[in-house]
């Protein structure tokens, strides 16, 4: 049997800040990280990773049902990924397969969907499914949440199966509208600084802003912030209040990020930079002040991403746009630095969170295959 090759890229977030899990939109791309595969199908229920596949041992498809023991592993992504192809009928099998991979782990760039869009694209190319582009990705969140243990939406395995630069809305989460957009971004590098801090024991804060945003819509009787309109809410501020001023700061942000998507995207395919990094910049912002997802109020004095933040507005010093990265509390900020910053950037932002915190990145056309 004959060799193929497969890629699944990275992603980063542009605009859109915890909007996702409220059914609104987020301004994605793929990046030019990207997880690797030569793979043979080898006429067996039997899945063998050799190279960048840590914690993936020999993977027996014959059961297919999760496992405690490989929760957080590759292995249990790939089983949740075969899982997820035998319930809706799509064939699955052995393959032996060697991976190698530049998304690094743990830095907000998606190593996990990459991993999962990869196995996906493995199984559908290798045994001939008839699958969507929009599969590979259910497929693949399936695998993270029921398998891997990892509660995440869909923006991660969209982006990154996609590709390019994107609006994906996700109205009707099983079906997110993905519109491409246009960008020409010569001149200037996306940069995601690692600022060292871990994202571990902070569950608590990512689970505080779905509850309080799922608080505000079910006051309308709804189940998402998606399904009420801004006037709606703006309107009924003052009884809100009861559920906590944070929540309605936060219900605040996803109004006006949700918008402020389909604003950057005009802006970039007007070719408006200055009115791009306006946005960009806002975006930070509202996730500092309404948001509050960018330290923790049980470690306040660890406060890596705001040092970030002013770090890159001070060396860019309006010639470029930094953001809260991902969903934030700690791990990294997204910077848009022209090609005659770069070099200073990485230097100035190396002196405080370590050599090697700065990648600079390129939007890669293509999605995983």
């Amino acid at each position: 049997m004959s060799k193929h090759f497969f890629s699944a890229p990275g992603r980063i977030e542009i605009g859109g800040n915890h909007t996702d899990h409220q059914r609104g939109r987020v301004l994605a791309a793929a990046v030019d990280l990207e997880t690797t595969a030569t793979a043979v199908a080898n006429g067996s229920n039997i899945v063998r990773l050799s190279g960048a596949a840590p914690g993936a041992p020999e993977i027996d498809l014959g059961e297919l049902d999760a496992r405690d023991g490989e929760k957080g592993t590759a292995a249990g992504l790939i089983r949740g990924i075969a899982a997820w192809f035998a319930d809706h009928h799509y064939p699955v099998g052995g393959f032996d397969a060697e991976l190698l991979s530049s998304v690094p782990i743990g830095e907000g760039l998606s190593s996990s969907a990459a991993f999962e869009v990869l196995i996906a694209s493995i199984f559908k190319r290798l045994f001939g499914a008839v699958i969507s582009s929009t599969e590979i990705a259910l497929a693949g969140q399936f695998a993270e949440n029921n398998y891997f243990g990892k509660p995440c939406g869909l923006m991660d395995q969209t982006a990154s199966v996609f590709g390019g630069l994107n609006i994906i809305d996700f109205a009707e989460p099983l079906k997110p509208l993905v519109t491409p957009v246009n960008a020409e971004l010569s001149g200037y590098r996306f940069c995601v600084v690692a600022t060292g801090d871990s994202h571990a024991d902070l569950t608590p804060d990512y689970t505080a802003i779905t509850d309080e945003m799922k608080a505000v819509a079910e006051y309308f009787g709804k189940g998402y912030l998606s399904e009420i309109s801004a006037e709606e809410f703006y309107s009924s501020i003052s009884r809100l209040r009861r559920l906590g001023d944070r929540a309605v700061l936060r219900a605040i942000h996803y109004f006006a990020e949700n918008e402020r998507v389909l604003k950057q995207a005009a802006a970039l395919e007007n070719k408006d930079m200055s009115a791009f990094f306006e946005l960009v910049i806002e975006s930070g912002r509202s996730s500092l002040a309404y948001l509050q997802n960018v330290y923790s109020l049980v470690r306040p004095q660890r406060q890596g991403l705001t040092l970030a933040l002013a770090l890159s507005e001070k060396i860019l010093a309006g010639k470029g746009a930094w953001r809260v990265h991902g969903g934030g509390f700690a791990g990294t900020v997204l910077s848009v630095v022209p090609d005659e910053l770069i070099a200073a950037y990485s230097r100035e932002m190396s002196i405080v969170f370590g050599e090697g915190c700065c990648r600079f990145l390129n939007i890669r056309k293509e999605g995983g295959f």
